[in-house]
């Protein structure tokens, strides 16, 4: 199926979660990490049973600390 990963197009399996989708683009290592579907912050919690859509919309976002 088709979804959208900070805006560039994406095909995924059908019954992808979040925490699927993160380990296909490597980021196995949640800490830093921030997930928005389709405009609703996800909870790092809820990773594993949040199933993607059709269409879905996903941001992921990469927290850098320094000064």
């Amino acid at each position: 199926m088709n979804v959208t990963v900070n805006s560039e197009p994406r095909t995924v399996e059908e019954s992808t979660t979040v925490a699927a989708l993160l380990e296909q683009l490597g980021l196995t290592d949640y800490h830093g990490i921030a997930v928005e579907l389709d405009g609703k912050f996800v909870e790092r919690g809820a990773y594993a049973s949040t199933l993607l859509a059709p269409h879905s919309h996903i941001e992921i976002v990469r927290f850098v600390g320094g000064g």
